[in-house]
């Protein structure tokens, strides 16, 4: 069977619409009876098919397509098994996870998954550097990898202490947000920078610098996450240094990519897209900011909506709306306006999923309940579906017209 990106992109859509679903179930649950499932069983299932049925499958796939590009005689074709497997261990992961929860068929999943990313990883960095791709591209790839495998160390750390039942709550949390950190900020992050500099074709001295700015910066900022722990003095400085590092490599990049001329000529509604992705990223870093002040840290990740909120941010408003951008942007599927429809729905409830979610989180630090916003996130949690089903449908519909915006 020959590689084909449009093919394993299939299953992405799909995908997204089953987390999209498991969202819908988790809020529903909240709000209303439903004792079918178990709520952290729903939890567990979410957020590893998001991670690994969602983020990393589109991510490899992706990557992969950045080399067929550069060489038309790439033999690509050799990736399909890889992909394979991470599919095969994402649906297990859904299914074991939402039935049983934790467990030894869970586990052996997410150990099948872990082990197809590391061959995964072998293969294509040994690709590679056989291959013309953006040099600074490549760079922010590699460190994708490297981040990938340093957060699966977590999993493994965590593993250990729940087969041990060593569970002391600051070690759980710690090793916890490890894993969350280098997924998010290392893996997802450096790897959606890699195809946004392979799409802008951008290789010059201000991308490297920025490049480096965010890799030494990537390992201390992961203390930001644990700030309520003892910290010494001088790492707590390192800490501080780390994320006005981060805010202003931000800036420097944001400037350099202001006027490019590849963003520009997009349809309007992946321009906003993008813009969206863009706004998000810099309220996540000056948020990252506001975090090194010790009190602030502390009423942060005392609140579970404040956290909630911060997650959601980084997977939906950031890495699930650039991964979309770039879909539509490269064109893998066709620019329909049923297709773009589905992404404006989408986009939107992301919009109110955040702010819905801050408002709740604000109210916490004052032990406010705030009237009806289970209800509300419900149907925040709707629209998500409604947008992420039209994008499934009308992406992949043969009869579809292609009617250009």
């Amino acid at each position: 069977m020959q590689y084909d990106a449009k093919f394993w992109l299939k299953f992405s859509l799909i995908n997204l619409f089953i987390v999209a679903l498991l969202g819908v179930l988790m809020r529903y649950k909240i709000g209303f009876e439903f004792p079918v499932f178990n709520q952290k069983y729903v939890q567990e299932s979410h957020y590893h098919f998001a991670f690994y049925g969602w983020i990393a499958h589109t991510l490899m796939v992706l990557m992969v397509n950045c080399l067929v590009k550069t060489n038309s005689n790439f033999k690509s074709s050799r990736y399909n098994p890889i992909f394979l497997a991470n599919l095969i261990s994402s649906y297990g992961m859904l299914i074991s996870f939402l039935f049983f929860g934790y467990g030894i068929l869970s586990g052996l999943f997410s150990l099948t998954a872990i082990l197809s990313s590391y061959y995964f990883s072998f293969k294509f960095i040994k690709d590679l550097n056989r291959n013309k791709v953006n040099p600074v591209s490549a760079m922010w790839f590699k460190a994708a990898l490297f981040f990938n495998f340093l957060s699966t160390l977590g999993i493994f750390a965590l593993a250990y202490m729940m087969l041990s039942k060593n569970l002391y709550q600051n070690e759980y949390l710690a090793t916890s947000y490890y894993f969350l950190h280098f997924q998010y900020n290392g893996w997802f992050f450096f790897a959606c920078m890699g195809l946004l500099l392979e799409f802008i074709k951008a290789s010059d001295p201000t991308q490297l610098k920025v490049f480096r700015l965010f890799f030494i910066s990537c390992i201390p900022a992961y203390f930001l996450s644990v700030l309520w722990l003892k910290i010494p003095e001088w790492l707590y400085i390192v800490i501080v240094m780390s994320a006005f590092i981060q805010v202003y490599a931000l800036i420097v990049m944001l400037k350099s990519l202001k006027h490019n001329r590849q963003i520009a000529l997009q349809p309007f509604i992946l321009r906003y897209v993008i813009l969206f992705v863009g706004v998000a990223l810099s309220i996540k870093l000056f948020l990252q900011l506001g975090s090194t002040i010790p009190v602030i840290s502390k009423l942060a990740f005392g609140f579970r909506p404040v956290v909630i909120a911060y997650l959601h941010l980084v997977l939906l408003a950031i890495i699930t709306l650039f991964l979309l951008f770039y879909i539509y942007a490269q064109q893998l599927f066709s620019h329909s306006k049923y297709a773009f429809t589905g992404l404006m729905i989408f986009t939107t409830g992301v919009l109110l999923n955040e702010v819905v979610l801050a408002i709740q989180g604000i109210a916490a630090f004052t032990y406010t309940i705030v009237p009806y916003v289970n209800d509300v996130l419900f149907a925040v949690a709707l629209i998500l579906l409604l947008g992420a089903g039209l994008l499934f449908y009308f992406s992949l519909a043969r009869s579809e017209k292609k009617q250009i915006l």
